[in-house]
């Protein structure tokens, strides 16, 4: 998943899915809590990803389950968008990303963020440095 999308909350806290997401995230996809570089944001995941982090969780002895992992999957919402691929949130994810109504959606490799919008742009500012982009691309091999 790949790009910029700005987007809207309406009235009763849904979002628009852009059209280019969409057909990635499949009918039914989760959004749960999600932090990028000490900033709040919730982390989207297909149904696919979404197994493998159960399937992930569950293969951990108890002793190993944090309490911060278990907040992941305890405050997660199953996403189903509507005929116009509007999705709700709960008024907790809301809360703790700072999510007001402008919003930026963008692609994170396999996974998806939500952003308030405002954050995200100090998000944005504060890493397009080109040392900070250096730094990145020799990290992923570029």
């Amino acid at each position: 998943m790949i790009g910029k999308y700005p987007a809207k909350l309406d009235e009763k806290n849904r979002l628009f899915v852009p059209a280019k997401l969409s057909a990635e995230l499949g009918e039914d996809f989760y959004v749960t809590l999600g932090v990028n570089c000490g900033h709040r944001c919730l982390t989207v995941y297909t149904a696919q990803d979404w197994d493998t982090l159960i399937q992930n969780y569950n293969s951990l002895p108890i002793s190993r389950r944090s309490a911060a992992s278990s907040l992941i999957f305890m405050n997660a919402t199953q996403c189903t968008p509507d005929k116009q691929f509007r999705f709700g949130l709960t008024q907790f994810l809301l809360e703790y990303a700072g999510i007001g109504r402008e919003v930026m959606i963008v692609g994170r490799a396999g996974q998806a963020e939500i952003w308030d919008a405002a954050e995200f742009k100090a998000f944005e500012e504060q890493n397009l440095s080109p040392e900070k982009l250096l730094a990145s691309m020799e990290e992923i091999g570029l």
